[in-house]
């Protein structure tokens, strides 16, 4: 499909997922005539509140704000991911609200929606399918190149967007022989040319305007037959990698990686989550657990209940982390690594650190802002110190705030670094964690941190 039937789905379904939620249960409170004058009122609020966590679920998962090409496959795992959220939201609404809500209502409510939700993506594709097969929204594209990145082009535009049809591609050389992906068009006139004759929508253009100055000519000349013309300049000479492109008052800026939480907005919406789940864990979980601990702690060896280490944040920004204290009192704490067998570990620590309980003070870290519940894990000046001199990439990480977990802890890469390919592999995965974060990925590393400490981890120690 192209830009103009993407945007209508969009648009389109962005008012019947609500417009949905709205008739569901208007038509359910009118139906429920049982239900008294004060759980009726506690069920009107109960719908307006589902309308509430399905736009923030949805505005967090992007579900209608997608990519310049509406895919179905995002579409859809955007959409669960969205419904996940809201079920979520709904549950902890329905724990502290403390409402007699009537159970027949919530299932045949729930129940609906994730059916309506279901069937309208199922809808949507078969109407996507029955679009590209007749030809009604597809986009004419030809690309005007000489050499292996045009070809190259060509395949990656098809495999990303299977509503674009590569009617063919410009070769110096007039050749007549077909393609897989595309017909070889002849020379730069044949190719525009074939483009009027054929109906082009689009036309995307590798060669350099050093060696084809007549380009902005053919590019203006295009545009004002409404074909869109874009240029696509072959980084390889100069980038090996994905590059990230910017804008400074319309000079573009080549960057080495995309860092989504650059973004304000998103900044935003990373903290405000941070905000939220760590005052939960502290309100439900530290609450009682800390002065446990502080007891048992006290009980087991002589020394403070917390143990306050520096260590790297955020822009290689030192500051105190607050953990358990698992050690006995030693010289080596700020400078020697806890290893397997260490005898510095306390009876007590044994247990708190196998269990990972030692790390949940880290949450008033998150409060105060000097951490994240997700980012990569903080590591002590001195190895900061060492490993940056080692891995080129290392300070890279430094770029978000450490996490009180982190996606290379939950990918088996925790506790003691014994060999250099075990920092690099750390790093790798801290350096994709930045350049992909999302709160849906967040909520994974999260889950999967849960799953993994109560199966019991063996690289904690």
């Amino acid at each position: 499909m192209n830009s103009r039937f993407d945007n209508l789905f969009r648009i389109f379904f962005a008012f019947t997922d609500l417009g949905f939620l709205c008739v569901l249960h208007l038509v359910l409170l009118l139906n429920f005539s049982f239900l008294t004058n004060s759980a009726n009122i506690s069920h009107v609020v109960f719908f307006i509140m589902n309308n509430i966590f399905w736009l923030i679920s949805s505005y967090l998962t992007e579900v209608y704000i997608n990519d310049k090409i509406l895919n179905f496959k995002k579409f859809a795992r955007r959409t669960s991911r969205a419904f996940i959220l809201y079920l979520l939201f709904l549950l902890i609404y329905l724990y502290f609200s403390r409402f007699s809500f009537n159970a027949q209502y919530l299932v045949i409510s729930f129940g609906s929606f994730l059916a309506y939700l279901i069937v309208s993506r199922i809808l949507f594709l078969q109407i996507s399918r029955y679009i590209a097969k007749k030809k009604l929204a597809l986009n004419k594209v030809i690309i005007l190149g000489n050499n292996a990145f045009a070809k190259d082009l060509a395949v990656k535009l098809k495999k990303a967007n299977h509503s674009l049809t590569i009617l063919g591609c410009f070769s110096e050389k007039a050749r007549t022989e077909n393609d897989d992906n595309f017909t070889y068009l002849g020379t730069l006139e044949d190719s525009m040319q074939y483009a009027v004759a054929n109906q082009v929508t689009e036309i995307y253009c590798t060669l350099s305007p050093e060696v084809y100055p007549d380009i902005y000519d053919i590019a203006q000349y295009a545009e004002n037959l409404c074909m869109r013309f874009r240029f696509v300049p072959d980084l390889h000479y100069f980038v090996d990698r994905e590059v990230h492109v910017d804008y400074v008052n319309n000079i573009p800026v080549l960057s080495l990686r995309s860092e989504p939480l650059e973004d304000f907005g998103v900044k935003v919406k990373k903290r405000v989550f941070d905000i939220v789940f760590s005052s939960l864990v502290a309100l439900f979980l530290l609450s009682w657990l800390v002065p446990l601990i502080a007891l048992l702690i006290k009980l087991d060896s002589k020394g403070p209940v917390f143990f306050l280490q520096e260590r790297s944040g955020l822009n290689n920004k030192p500051f105190k982390c607050i953990k358990f204290r698992s050690l006995k009192i030693n010289d080596e704490a700020n400078s020697k690594q806890v290893t397997r067998g260490d005898k510095r570990i306390t009876k007590l620590g044994k247990f708190l650190r196998k269990s990972s309980i030692d790390e949940l003070p880290q949450f008033f870290n998150v409060l105060k802002g000097d951490m994240s519940v997700v980012g990569p894990r903080p590591h002590m000046l001195k190895h900061t110190e060492e490993y940056s001199s080692i891995i080129m990439k290392y300070m890279i990480r430094h770029y978000q705030k450490p996490g009180v977990t982190g996606y290379a802890q939950v990918n088996g890469f925790r506790g003691e670094i014994k060999t250099e390919d075990q920092l690099i592999k750390r790093i790798e995965y801290d350096v994709w964690y930045i350049e992909n974060w999302s709160i849906w990925l967040d909520l994974k590393i999260i889950i999967k941190t849960i799953i993994v400490t109560l199966k019991g981890d063996e690289n904690a120690f």
